[in-house]
């Protein structure tokens, strides 16, 4: 069976989904990594017609791509083009017989489901539903060249703009920290983004906190934001709704901090701090403030 994995760079570096879905398309077998080259941004006329040419030459059985932007974009129009099957916001992908088994969740996380496509087929994947292996080799990549003159439609562009914060994006961080309600309000987040700045971390938040207001909807991690697969996941004052947990339980080391001590954020964590989060947040901070030096 072959399997593609179409992937996206971020400046001249591939995104981490990206490498997250080669690493997992080398474990299903005949894997080959492509790239749609020769358009100065995502265009996706000219993308879905060269790739959609080449499938007709190669005919993969399964194609795999980040549940980015662009790439929900990109593998509907792709799936539609060729009428194949589509699938969108895996978490898990698996191959039985002449169908794919694909997990999502449904129902606002409440329920995980695993959908049978029938191959061949294009998936779209969440970032952060594989584990990027560690010393993992950068894929080869083949080009796939596009046409910019098979763009007929006439739109507007919109060019991307840099994050203000200046901190590395929340899915592709191989640190965050996140917090939760009981931060008490946005006044708290200093607390927060002076841990995250001595780690070098990306700021992640529950759902509670980007409702009420106090974080961006664009830091929000769980089955209605996004799913991380971080080296290592602090929990500040999160309870661990199941919502939430479908969205970092991958995460390879899972540090909790709350002061209860049946919140269901323990049952995944590897290490659980029962105390005050005020109290705990500065002197933790200190401390690896110290431990940097040191080093």
């Amino acid at each position: 069976m072959k399997t593609w994995v179409v992937v996206e760079r971020k400046g001249s570096e591939l995104r981490r989904v990206s490498r997250e879905i080669a690493a997992k398309a080398a474990q299903l077998g005949d894997a080959t990594v492509l790239e749609v080259t020769g358009l100065e941004r995502y265009s996706p006329l000219p993308a879905v017609a060269a790739l959609a040419a080449r499938a007709k030459q190669d005919q993969p059985s399964l194609v795999l791509i980040g549940a980015t932007p662009s790439g929900r974009d990109l593998g509907a129009s792709l799936a539609a083009r060729l009428g194949w099957t589509y699938a969108s916001e895996a978490t898990d992908v698996a191959v039985d017989g002449d169908a794919a088994l694909v997990s999502r969740m449904m129902y606002a996380g409440k329920v995980r489901a695993t959908v049978q496509a029938k191959l061949p087929a294009v998936v779209s994947v969440r970032p952060g539903a594989f584990t990027l292996p560690g010393g993992a080799a950068e894929p080869t990549v083949e080009p796939v060249a596009a046409d910019a003159s098979a763009e007929k439609l006439a739109f507007q562009r919109f060019e991307p703009t840099a994050a203000a914060s200046g901190r590395v994006p929340l899915t592709e961080a191989s640190v965050v920290v996140s917090g939760g309600r009981g931060l008490r309000g946005p006044e708290s987040w200093k607390m927060v983004e002076e841990l995250a700045d001595v780690l070098g971390a990306a700021l992640g938040a529950s759902r509670a906190v980007t409702d009420a207001g106090w974080r961006p909807n664009e830091e929000q991690v769980g089955q209605t934001g996004k799913t991380v697969a971080p080296d290592l996941y602090i929990a500040l004052g999160i309870s661990g709704a199941i919502q939430h947990l479908a969205g970092m339980t991958s995460s390879k080391v899972i540090v909790a901090v709350n002061k209860d001590p049946d919140a269901d954020i323990f049952k995944v964590a590897d290490y659980g701090v029962v105390a005050d989060v005020f109290e705990f947040l500065p002197a933790f901070t200190d401390e690896v403030k110290k431990a940097k030096a040191a080093s």
